[in-house]
């Protein structure tokens, strides 16, 4: 399939935790729409991490903003509010835009702490007729970065897991062995090879006319993040947004590194966006969503040639990257730590920046191998089920990280001994061997040691 949808415009917090049940919502209207005259009555179960840490990820809210049938492509702050003031204040959804409903919050949507046995990300919506019968029910896990599957869906993912299923497209990519097959034949870099896999998906116009609709939105939540209407972020933390203060402050220094603080700068400013709950750009998660574009916006602000050819080399890079993860491991904080989040970011956008500057697809893939090695192990950890302490300042260190893996990578000349395919691997393997505790439950690390919290 297509890699574009690595990068897609999102709601924040989270796009496992708001994005995907959100869009189990609109996958549960779509499946119901034929019947929605005999249905009076929808309860939702959210399960595992989705449970434990739902309410800080708005995981309840937007559940109810799916199955009101609103994208989150067109959410406003003035829309979610007011599907909020009805399901929570008058007890009324709007199912499908279409029904309205009565819907009682303690009721209807239900915490469970238990795990599916598929994903941590796992969460049931039923349906009911006047009588208490069931007309219809799914079962969805929201495996990461805002993608969704049902639970036979999910079974036979994993039941083709590591596969090489036959295909029709000229080009398959599996791995990065595959990759670098293709590009060494075809004297291609990272970027050109994306773009030759995605045209056997969608014309050249319609892939460049994606990637700098993402650039845009990007750009376009960095410049809200240093202009927001409120001075705190929402939650019981009662955070302070930095980025706006720290854009009144900083200035070109003769520090050769005061360059940090501009990077540190544009991640800040959108991961503060997503901790808001605005429209950000999954990149490949919400929780992650700032390490690309700072690292984009460093390159444009600060390098010389950086123009709309090269962002969409970039977003192009960055995806193919993105999708190795994505096939071969998890972009799931809930599965595998934020190492999958975070650590997958900053590998892509490492990669990427190499490509655009110059690098083959050796180096570039070097890159990302060095910018993953050196996230390795990294838990999600969210203090108060908000992606906030520690989400925010880590998307600052994972653009850090991408810009000196890059460098880092370009600048070398003895072969690397550790590849691409073996970091990812090792990667996931890390994660399944992770605690629960320490993967987006909110059950261990920071999230239960700052007792100020509580």
């Amino acid at each position: 399939m297509s890699n574009l949808s690595i990068f897609k415009i999102g709601v924040g917090p989270s796009s496992s935790h708001t994005l995907g049940p959100m869009l189990a919502g609109n996958l549960f209207c779509k499946k119901i729409i034929k019947r929605i005259d005999e249905i009076t009555k929808i309860e939702v179960i959210l399960y595992g991490s989705l449970s434990l840490t739902g309410k800080g990820h708005l995981s309840d809210k937007a559940v109810i903003w799916g199955l009101n049938g609103l994208e989150a492509k067109n959410l406003s702050a003035s829309i979610q509010e007011e599907a909020n003031k009805n399901a929570l204040e008058k007890g009324k959804i709007n199912l499908c835009g279409q029904k309205e409903l009565n819907f009682n919050y303690e009721r209807d949507l239900i915490f469970s702490k238990d795990f599916l046995p598929l994903h941590e990300n796992g969460m049931q919506i039923k349906a009911f007729n006047e009588k208490g019968e069931l007309i219809d029910e799914e079962t969805y896990y929201s495996v990461g970065g805002g993608f969704v599957l049902t639970a036979a869906e999910l079974e036979k993912r994993n039941k083709n897991s590591g596969q090489n299923l036959s295909s029709k497209n000229e080009i398959e990519l599996n791995n990065a062995k595959e990759v670098l097959e293709f590009c060494e034949k075809n004297n291609w870099n990272l970027a050109e090879l994306s773009y030759q896999y995605e045209l056997q998906f969608h014309t050249k116009e319609e892939i460049r006319s994606y990637c700098l609709e993402i650039w845009e939105v990007m750009q376009e939540v960095y410049y809200n993040g240093i202009h927001p209407t409120e001075e705190y972020l929402p939650g019981k933390l009662n955070l302070k947004r930095r980025a706006k203060g720290l854009h009144e402050r900083i200035s070109m220094t003769a520090d050769p590194m005061g360059i940090i603080d501009f990077i540190s700068l544009y991640a800040l400013a959108v991961a503060e966006e997503n901790a808001s709950g605005a429209r950000v750009v999954t990149a490949p998660t919400n929780g992650a969503c700032a390490v690309v574009p700072a690292v984009m916006l460093y390159l444009k602000n600060h390098t010389v040639g950086f123009n709309d050819d090269e962002a969409v080399n970039f977003l192009l890079a960055a995806m193919l990257i993105g999708s190795l993860y994505k096939k071969n491991a998890s972009i799931s904080g809930a599965e595998a730590g934020c190492q999958a989040e975070i650590g997958s970011a900053s590998s892509m956008a490492a990669a990427a920046m190499a490509t655009v500057l110059g690098a083959n697809a050796f180096k570039a893939c070097n890159a990302a191998e060095v910018a993953m090695e050196h996230h390795l192990g990294l838990t999600c950890d969210p203090v108060a089920g908000l992606v906030q302490i520690p989400c925010i300042e880590r998307n600052a260190f994972g653009a850090i990280k991408a810009i000196s893996a890059a460098r880092m990578a370009m600048t070398r000349q003895s072969t690397p001994k550790v590849g691409l395919d073996e970091v990812i691997e090792t990667m996931y393997e890390t994660g399944k061997d992770m605690n629960y505790k320490y993967k987006e439950t909110s059950l261990g690390g920071l999230a239960t040691n700052l007792k100020t919290v509580c």
